[in-house]
C-alpha cells in the first residue's frame, strides 16, 4: 500500500490496528489485510485520524504523490494508474500499456499484436516460485509461449542455465546463436561409423513438429525449425548395412 518513506498508518478493518502498510500488517498476522476495506488513516505527523486521502486533512501532509481511493495505494508519482480490469495498480505511463482480456492482465503496447494469449495466465502463480503473479510487486514477462514469469525469476532461471519455460518447455529466448554453435560442434564430432547412419524420431518442443532425424548424442536437430530443443519420440532406426 506504501512504497515511499512512511508518511501515515493506515488502519486494518479486519483487526482494528494501524500498520505502515498491508504487507506489514501481513507479516505479524495469521490473515491477509483487505487493502479495498481501508477507509481510516492516521498521519504520522500530527497523529490525527481521518478518512483515507492523499493529503492530511489538518496539517497537510503529503501521504503519496499518488493516490488511488479504490486500491488505497500511496505512492511516489511513477506515472501509475489503475486498471479496473486487472483491479488494481498498475506502473504506467497508461498510454504504453494495453488490458488484455484473454490473459486478463495490461502489457506492453509493443507487444499487443505478437504476444501468444493464454486465458488468466495472470491469474496463475509463477511456476518458478509458486507466488503470486496477478498482484505482485515484481512485473511479469510473458514468454513467447504465452505463459509468464516473475521477471526476477526469469533472470535466475537463465541465469541457472534452464532456458526452457517451466510449464510447456519451449525455448523462453532466441536459441539462435546457441544452435548455431552446436551445429559446429556436431560437425566436428562425427558418430562412430556404426551410427552413421541411424537416424530417430523426434518431437520438436518449440514448433511441434515430429520427424525422423539422424542421431548425435550432442542433440537431435528438428528438421523443420532448426532447433535442438527436441525429445526422443520413438527408437532408434538404423539402415540396412547396420542392422540392430
Amino acid at each position: 500500500m506504501l512504497s515511499s518513506p512512511a508518511t501515515f498508518f493506515c488502519k486494518a478493518k479486519c483487526c482494528g490496528e494501524f500498520f505502515v502498510c498491508r504487507l506489514c500488517h501481513d507479516d505479524v498476522k495469521q490473515h491477509t489485510m483487505d487493502r479495498f476495506s481501508v477507509t481510516t488513516v492516521k498521519c504520522i505527523q500530527c497523529g490525527t485520524e481521518q478518512p483515507a486521502a492523499k493529503v492530511c486533512k489538518d496539517c497537510g501532509m503529503v501521504f503519496g504523490e499518488y493516490y488511488c481511493s479504490i486500491c488505497h495505494l500511496f505512492d511516489a508519482d511513477n506515472k501509475q494508474y489503475h486498471c479496473s480490469d486487472c483491479g488494481i495498480c498498475r506502473v504506467g505511463p497508461k498510454e504504453y500499456y494495453f488490458h488484455c482480456f484473454t490473459c486478463n492482465l495490461c502489457l506492453a503496447n509493443d507487444i499487443k499484436d505478437t504476444h501468444k494469449c493464454v486465458q488468466n495466465v495472470s491469474r496463475q502463480n509463477c511456476p518458478v516460485c509458486m507466488e503470486d503473479l496477478h498482484t505482485s510487486r515484481i512485473s511479469g514477462i510473458p514468454l513467447p509461449c504465452g505463459h509468464l514469469l516473475h521477471r526476477t525469476c526469469f533472470k535466475d532461471t537463465l541465469k541457472s542455465g534452464f532456458y526452457r519455460c517451466p510449464l510447456c518447455v519451449r525455448s523462453m529466448v532466441s536459441m539462435r546463436d546457441f544452435w548455431k554453435e552446436l551445429d559446429d560442434e556436431i560437425a566436428m564430432t562425427p558418430m562412430p561409423e556404426e551410427y552413421q547412419s541411424t537416424t530417430i524420431m523426434i518431437f520438436c518442443n518449440d514448433c511441434l513438429e515430429k520427424g525422423s532425424v539422424p542421431f548425435h548424442v550432442l542433440g537431435m536437430k528438428c528438421s523443420s525449425c532448426g532447433s535442438y530443443n527436441t525429445t526422443q519420440d520413438g527408437g532408434l532406426s538404423r539402415s540396412p548395412q547396420h542392422p540392430c
